[in-house]
C-alpha cells in the first residue's frame, strides 16, 4: 500500500451511550441502575455498569463485536473482576494502545450479562456505539456507494475528489471488472497532522490508510494539495475494492498484483516512478515477479521499483490478455488459490514464466 501506515486510531470526544434495562432475563431480581461507555481516543474505552439484585450478582461479562467484512462474526468477551454483593458497580477498560484501534465511522456494539446467587440472568440490550472524529465538524457529499466526508475546503474541492474516486472506480472496472460490493467511507483530514493527532504512536510520514476490512479510508489533503490527493484516493480506493472482491478465509492475492491494480486505478504511471522502471530495464537490474509477491522492501528505492514494476505487470496482463482474464484471476484469488495455481488455472503459466514474458515484453519496447 503506497504510503502504508500503521492502524489508525481517531482522537474523538466523550461519548456517553445509555442501555435500556433488559431485553433477556430470568427471575426478576437483576435491574441495571446505570450504564455508560465513554470513548477517550486514541488511548480507551471506559465501559462501565451499575446492577443490583435481591440476592449477590456472582457473574458479569461485557461482549462486543466490531462491525468489519469477516467470514464469521467474531463476539468478543470480558469477565469482568469483581466482589459479589447485592449491590455492584462493574468497570472494564479496553487499552486501545495494546490491541490496535478503530478507524473513524467504526462501529462496536456492546452488551452485559448478568447473574446472580438466585439463579436470575440478564442479559442487556444491544447498544451501537459508532466512532467519529468529533474533534471536527465533518460536511458529507455521496456518489453511488461512496461517501467523502470532510472539514477543509469547499464543495469544488470535494468534487475533485469526488471525481477522481468514480473516474478511479471505472478504471478498475474497465481493466478487471471489479466492481464495489459495499458502501466505502473517506475521510479526509485537512493536513498530516490532524490525520496524525488521531493516531497510537504515528509514523512520521503518515499521511493515509486504507482499512480494507472495514470499507473506510482515512488520508490527509490539504486544500492546496489536491492534486496527490486525487491520486492518493484513487490508489486506496482499489485496496478496498479488489478486497471486497477477492475477500477469503484462505489468503491473498500477491503484494504486486494489489498495488500494482492500486497503481493502475490512478491513471497514468507518475513520472518519477517511470524513470526508476527505465533505469532497472537499461541496467538489467529489474526485480522479479516473484521476489515482489511478497511485502516490498523497506529500503525507499527498491520499494519504488517494486512498485513502478507492480504497474507495468499488471498493465502488460491486461494489455495482452484482456479485462475479461484479469477478472477471471481475481474470481480465482476469492477461492482461496495459491498465486501460481491462480496463474496457471486463468493463464496458463506461473509467476517465473510471466516474470519472463514481462521482461522480454519490456526489453522489446526499450530496443
Amino acid at each position: 500500500m503506497k504510503k502504508k501506515l500503521g492502524l489508525l486510531t481517531l482522537v474523538i470526544c466523550l461519548m456517553l451511550v445509555l442501555i435500556s434495562p433488559a431485553s433477556a432475563q430470568t427471575g426478576n431480581s437483576i435491574t441495571v441502575t446505570g450504564s455508560v461507555a465513554k470513548v477517550n481516543f486514541p488511548a480507551t474505552i471506559d465501559f462501565s455498569l451499575s446492577v443490583k439484585s435481591n440476592t449477590d450478582i456472582t457473574d458479569i461479562r461485557l461482549q462486543y463485536v466490531v462491525e468489519r467484512i469477516s467470514i464469521s462474526k467474531i463476539i468478543s468477551e470480558t469477565y469482568i473482576d469483581f466482589n459479589p454483593a447485592k449491590t455492584v458497580d462493574a468497570r472494564w477498560t479496553w487499552d486501545m494502545r495494546r490491541t490496535g484501534g478503530l478507524p473513524p465511522g467504526a462501529i462496536l456494539e456492546y452488551w452485559w450479562m448478568v447473574r446472580d446467587a438466585s439463579g436470575g440472568q440478564l442479559v442487556t440490550d444491544r447498544i451501537k456505539l459508532k466512532i467519529d472524529d468529533t474533534r471536527f465538524t465533518w460536511r458529507s457529499k455521496t456518489q453511488g456507494k461512496v461517501t467523502i466526508y470532510w472539514y477543509q475546503g469547499d464543495d469544488a474541492f470535494s468534487g475533485r475528489l469526488m471525481t477522481a474516486t468514480q473516474d478511479a472506480l471505472a478504471r478498475l472496472t474497465r481493466d478487471t471488472g471489479a466492481e464495489l460490493e459495499l458502501p466505502v467511507r473517506i475521510y479526509v483530514y485537512g493536513n498530516y497532522e490532524d490525520l496524525r493527532g488521531s493516531m497510537i504512536f504515528p509514523q512520521e510520514w503518515t499521511g493515509g490508510v486504507a482499512f480494507t476490512t472495514f470499507g473506510i479510508i482515512a488520508i490527509g489533503i490539504a486544500p492546496n494539495n489536491v492534486d496527490w490527493g486525487t491520486g492518493a484516493i484513487a490508489h486506496e480506493l482499489s485496496h478496498l475494492t479488489i478486497h471486497q472482491m477477492t475477500y477469503n478465509p484462505y489468503g491473498g492475492m500477491p503484494t504486486w498484483m494489489d498495488e500494482g491494480l492500486a497503481m493502475n486505478a490512478e491513471g497514468d504511471l507518475d513520472a518519477s516512478f517511470a524513470i526508476l522502471l527505465v533505469d532497472a530495464i537499461a541496467k538489467k537490474k529489474l526485480l522479479t515477479v516473484r521476489s515482489i509477491a511478497s511485502p516490498f522492501s523497506a529500503y525507499s528505492d527498491e520499494s519504488r521499483l517494486a512498485y513502478a514494476e507492480s504497474y507495468s505487470i499488471v498493465r502488460y496482463l491486461t494489455d495482452t490478455y484482456g479485462a475479461d482474464k484479469m477478472s477471471e484471476l481475481l474470481r480465482t484469488f476469492r477461492q482461496g488459490s495459491s498465486y501460481d495455481d491462480a496463474l496457471l488455472k486463468v493463464y496458463g503459466f506461473d509467476m517465473d514464466k510471466l516474470n519472463s514474458l514481462w521482461q522480454d515484453y519490456l526489453m522489446k519496447k526499450a530496443a
